[in-house]
Parts: structure tokens; sequence; C-alpha cells
């Protein structure tokens, strides 16, 4: 392997000291042979766990066959995906891309077009804390200060209610917005879960106000919270719901799902994409899809997240600094006082990945195949990591 004696890759990201180069499962190893249990899962994307076969031998066949084609074409891989997310959703209609900002940017267009078309407000209501994505329409969706400073001016037209705030919600009425985004758990914002009391409210309102309710699953959706989509957990049908991450198994695929009375206001040249739904990115959007609905995958989420919750309950009374264990499914969150990087900072020396998220936030998103015994890998490092961090804090 060729070393790079200069690094020219954009310095966008405060990156580990790890070099990856193999994964399989649950495991990742680096450039020196190290083994690392990897409780990141790529930001919640490898929920089959690295280099699953049933994708890769999808994609080795697709690859000896065609790589890419104009969406001028029709393209029989990206029909059938279509096909088997509606068959398992509440939805109508499917636009692919190739990312979660993307899939929220055409979420907003399509919200935008279905006012235009009917005369409503473009306005579109999120929530403090969110997160949406990087372009400049769905960083304006965003509600963190942080993600939006230094790109004023913003995208206007978007406004931030306060997340599970019953009070806040009354503000719809008079706001009188087309649509509203949100994510049912916010993961980058801490991961915080919705209330089902909340959502039957905010349902309520959108209802009888005629106002669309978009969900982000990018992070949420293909089985992370234990079902397949996160709103099948709170009784309601978004009109539109956003996905990526998870859809591919680590093969960049975004897609965006809407009712047929909220789809038809995109026509062609209202929209559109060169890479998106592309034969390779939906032949590995198909093979994941069909793991997860035709084996017990979210029932492993289920059931292991169960014990993986139990088991860090069970810790927690050792550890003063740990203050509540959050999520659903496997997208758990872990609040701690103190500053989350630094575990994860100590657990890589333990050969164990995990990530943070809001200000105080540890984040855990395994690979929805993972085992009893790699949990109990996971608790050990974990705990030998909070031993560590401990005698730091005192």
């Amino acid at each position: 392997m060729q070393t790079l004696q200069t690094n020219h890759v954009m310095n966008t990201y405060s990156r580990f000291p790890v070099k990856l180069v193999k994964g399989k499962g649950a495991y990742v190893w680096d450039d020196k042979g190290e083994k690392y249990l990897d409780f990141t899962s790529g930001i919640a994307v490898c929920n089959l766990g690295h280099v699953p076969d049933v994708v890769k031998e999808a994609l080795q066949e697709q690859l000896e066959q065609l790589w890419h084609c104009s969406n001028l074409f029709s393209i029989p891989n990206q029909e059938l995906l279509a096909t088997k997310l509606v068959e398992n959703s509440c939805f109508d209609e499917v636009f692919f891309c190739n990312s979660g900002a993307e899939a929220n940017e055409a979420a907003i267009k399509l919200a935008r077009k279905y006012a235009y078309d009917l005369n409503k407000s473009p306005h579109i209501v999120s929530f403090k804390q969110s997160f949406h994505g990087r372009t400049m329409a769905t960083l304006s969706a965003t509600g963190q200060e942080k993600i939006q400073t230094g790109f004023q001016p913003l995208v206007p037209g978007f406004s931030y209610l306060n997340y599970n705030d019953f009070a806040d919600l009354n503000k719809l009425i008079n706001l009188k917005p087309c649509a509203v985004i949100l994510e049912l758990v916010q993961g980058e914002g801490g991961v915080i879960p919705a209330t089902q009391e909340w959502i039957d409210q905010l349902h309520a309102i959108c209802k009888e106000n005629e106002i669309l309710i978009i969900v982000d699953e990018v992070q949420t959706g293909m089985g992370r919270t234990g079902k397949l989509f996160a709103y099948e957990y709170f009784n309601f049908e978004p009109d539109i719901v956003t996905l990526a991450k998870g859809l591919g198994s680590g093969f960049p695929i975004g897609a965006m799902l809407a009712k047929k009375e909220v789809a038809k206001h995109f026509s062609p040249g209202t929209h559109g994409s060169t890479f998106g739904g592309n034969p390779l990115a939906t032949i590995a959007g198909l093979a994941t899809v069909k793991e997860l609905v035709e084996t017990d995958v979210l029932q492993n989420v289920q059931k292991m997240a169960g014990i993986l919750k139990g088991k860090i309950e069970l810790i927690k009374e050792s550890y003063p600094f740990i203050k509540e264990v959050r999520g659903l499914g496997f997208l758990i969150g872990i609040e701690i006082n103190g500053e989350p990087s630094n575990v994860v900072q100590l657990a890589i020396k333990e050969n164990l990945l995990i990530l943070s998220a809001g200000k105080n936030t540890i984040r855990l998103l395994p690979p929805l195949t993972i085992t009893e015994a790699e949990i109990e890998v996971f608790i050990e490092a974990f705990q030998n990591t909070l031993n560590k961090y401990k005698k730091v804090v005192g």
C-alpha cells in the first residue's frame, strides 16, 4: 500500500487516531492489525454489520452487469427497491438520491412544491437540537446554531420550536406552516426520544390544520430502533419520511418516501439526481431491506437492545457521573456529567469504538446483528473505559 506523505484531504472532521482498513460483522481492523469492537456502525450505516455477505454477493453480481445509467431510463433495481419499501411502509412513492442530506433536501422541496401548488405558506417548522444535514436548506432546517454559524444568510422560511414541549406546539396554529420536520429520536442532538403524548398532540394539530409531517429517519430508519421505521412505535403515519445511512449497508444511497397525495406534486423537471437510484446503490438497498424484513434481524434488535440496556443500567450504579440511559432499540444514549469525547478516546484504548452526541451524551450504535457474546465483550471494555474515566474526573 502506498504511503501518502502529505494529507491533502480538507480538514472538515476531527478524526480519531485510527486508520481502519478492514471490517467484518461487529469488528474492524486498523492498518496495524489491531482489532476493535465497533459500536458506531459507521454512524448507524452498517446496520447488518460490516461487509454483510448478502449485500456483498448482490453487489458483486451487479458489478459484472451495469454500474450506472441515466434516470432517463427505467432502472429495474430501483423499481424493485421502491416496491419493497412501499410494501413495508405506509407510503406510495419513492424518490432516490445519495445521502440523508439529499433526502431531506428533497423532502423540503416537495413540501414547498405542495404548498406552492395549493397556495399555502412555504414555511416549515423544525425543532431545536435537531439535525437534518449540511446543505444550505438542511442546515437551515437544523435547530442548532453551531451547525449554522458561518453560513449566513440561511435559507429563509424556517422556524424552530422546543422539542417535546406541549405549549410550543400551539404556536403551529399561528405560524401556519406547510410542514413540520422532526426526528422521532434526536440523534446528533443527544439521543432524545419523542414522547408518545407529544407526538399525539403534534399529529392532532397537524391533521386539523392540514400541515404535512416529515419524519427524518436517516438515523432511526432501517431497523435501528427494532422496527423498520421508528414511526411504527408512535401510532401515526407521516406524510413524508427520509432515509439513508442503513439503507445501503455502507453503499451511498438515500430515499424520500411520500404518500401519493403529496408525491403527485413532483413531476418531470421538478427534482432529480444524476447518481440517485443507480443500479449499484439500489441493489445494495434491495439486498439490505430484504435481509431486514425477511429474517429475524429486527427481532434480534428488540431482544438484544433490552439485554444491552439492562446491563448498562446495572453498571450505571457504580459510576455517579452517569446521569441517564435512554434511547430506542440500538440507538442508545448515556448522559454523563462531563465531556463525552474523553470517554470516546479512552474507549479506543480498550479496542472499543463508540460515539458522542449533543453536549454530554455517549452514543452507542451497535450493528443490528450483534450477539449476546459480543455484548459481553462490549460491557467488559466499556467498564474498563469508565474506570479509567472515573480516575480522571475523581
